[in-house]
């Protein structure tokens, strides 16, 4: 579902911090759902496969939700709010094995993306945030870059 982000309207500062942590938390919680996916999809490939999936795939897609959650609560810490709880995915398979999964990751980490491209089209980071949270996003989203092209790739390999 598409986010409105408060660009174009008149608002506080404090406003649009909140904004800015609800909008991270949401990016965050999906990273999550990635990683989870990815997780389920370790499961129901060989060992040779997994540890390639592993270093592909899951390192950036954590490093990515580690430095999501990290930036979170700093950019919370440093303006005295109070961080959004991020939610934790619940671990599930979906139907369709591998494939499914992979695309459940791509999907969760894409929806992260559209976030965080949204936030900083807003100019809201630039606005009411910080530097060190603009250079988080723009980190967060080249970690996600790399997830969504390596797991296409594995999408093309699958069942061969």
């Amino acid at each position: 579902m598409p986010r409105t982000i408060l660009a174009s309207v008149s608002y506080s500062t404090d406003d649009g911090r909140r904004e800015l942590l609800e909008a991270t938390a949401e990016a965050a919680a999906s990273i999550g759902v990635a990683l989870a996916a990815l997780g389920a999809a370790y499961e129901l490939v060989d060992e040779g496969a997994g540890e390639r999936l592993e270093r592909e795939l899951f390192a950036p897609a954590q490093a990515a939700y580690a430095r999501a959650k990290r930036s979170h609560a700093e950019f919370a810490a440093r303006h005295g709010l109070e961080p959004q709880p991020i939610a934790a995915p619940a671990p599930s398979a979906p139907v369709g094995g591998a494939r499914a999964c992979f695309e459940q990751a791509v999907e969760a980490a894409a929806h992260a993306d559209d976030i965080l491209s949204e936030l900083q089209d807003s100019l809201l980071p630039v606005e009411v945030g910080d530097p060190e949270l603009r250079a988080a996003l723009a980190e967060v989203r080249t970690r996600l870059g790399e997830v969504a092209a390596r797991a296409h790739g594995w999408m093309r390999t699958l069942g061969r």
